[in-house]
């Protein structure tokens, strides 16, 4: 598991935080994807492989699990903030 800075800020005694997803199995299978506003679950190493549209704030994002997400948050990898970006002017 990654220690990130959400991880490491839960108890340990607590454990991680997981939302039950029901049909997991099958969409992994099928490659459908699920749609998610549960931003704050821990990806778990079974949900490898699997496909989520995760919740933004105002789009679903798609997000698709690999080994190297377990043990983070389904919210890291959908940013729900635009890079800032300077405009061109005229009058350069």
């Amino acid at each position: 598991m990654h220690g990130t800075t959400v991880a490491l800020a839960r108890s340990v005694w607590k454990g991680p935080f997981f939302v039950h997803f029901p049909g997991l199995a099958e969409s992994i299978k099928e490659g459908k994807a699920i749609k998610t506003k549960m931003r704050s679950c821990t990806i778990m190493p079974h949900m490898v492989g699997a496909r989520f549209m995760v919740h933004n704030g105002k789009f679903y994002l798609p997000v698709r699990v690999t080994e190297n997400m377990v043990g983070r948050k389904l919210g890291e990898f959908s940013h729900t903030r635009k890079t800032f970006s300077y405009r061109m002017t005229k009058n350069k």
